[in-house]
């Protein structure tokens, strides 16, 4: 394999299409279960591949160095063999803050909601911190050193101004689910969603219907995919590339549900 994606479940992935329409390469889908993850990355027989669920970690004592942006998120989502000397880069972090950017929305003095503590999770909330957000609530389903549950969200947190769902929760096939009910967030004004299968989740629906700006993860798809392109071929790409793969797709994704 020359370029690819790999993790577990990719069924659902846009990635393939996306990759072969800003650049001229065949870009493979490679899910892997965990005891074919190792051997994989241990033979690393690639030019440069993508990371996603569950490996965006795992993958990290396999590289020979990580670039500052992926050491400080602890995720790596993009990969490059050079001499096979593996290096990892996080495409996420800009991926997130193109999103933000698109649909002006701003995070600064905010306080924001984290739903979901992996891999995608450190992205957004490295890129909130750097958006100078005033405080950033971490949620799983079960308490961590770094999240909190869901129930002391809906007893502490309910002022939050902007919340970024990282979870599944959404995802196709499990449309009909919601991490949260956004009406018990009376003061939120903005809601990203980094799921974009389906197109618009329930939870982005959601916000819609109660004024607030509502955004899925298709954005922020194609356009981490652009970044990681620039790393694959050490090139740089035109960002209006992004908005017009996006529209491509979206009307695509649209005729097809």
């Amino acid at each position: 394999m020359d370029y690819g994606l790999i993790g577990g479940k990719l069924g659902h992935s846009y990635s393939k299409e996306i990759h072969e329409m800003l650049a001229d390469y065949t870009y493979q889908l490679c899910p892997l279960t965990e005891a074919e993850f190792h051997p994989f990355m241990e033979q690393h027989r690639f030019r440069a591949i993508n990371v996603t669920i569950p490996y965006k970690q795992d993958v990290i004592p396999y590289l020979y160095e990580m670039d500052e942006n992926a050491k400080a998120i602890g995720a790596v989502n993009t990969i490059v063999n050079k001499d096979g000397k593996l290096y990892g880069h996080n495409t996420d972090f800009s991926g997130f803050l193109y999103m933000l950017q698109k649909h002006n929305i701003s995070v600064q003095n905010k306080k924001c909601v984290v739903l979901g503590d992996g891999g995608a999770s450190k992205a957004v909330v490295a890129v909130l911190k750097k958006c100078n957000a005033r405080e950033i609530i971490i949620v799983d389903i079960a308490a961590t050193d770094s999240a909190i549950t869901y129930d002391e969200l809906f007893e502490k947190h309910t002022d939050a101004e902007f919340i970024a769902n990282t979870s599944p929760v959404g995802m196709y096939p499990n449309c009909d689910a919601s991490p949260v009910d956004l009406t018990r967030f009376p003061h939120c004004e903005a809601v990203a969603d980094v799921v974009y299968n389906p197109l618009e989740t329930k939870l982005i629906a959601q916000a819609k219907s109660l004024g607030m700006t509502g955004v899925n993860g298709l954005e922020m798809l194609v356009a981490q995919a652009l970044y990681a392109i620039e790393f694959f071929l050490d090139t740089t790409l035109d960002e209006t590339k992004i908005d017009e793969v996006y529209q491509t797709l979206y009307q695509t994704k649209l005729k097809e549900v």
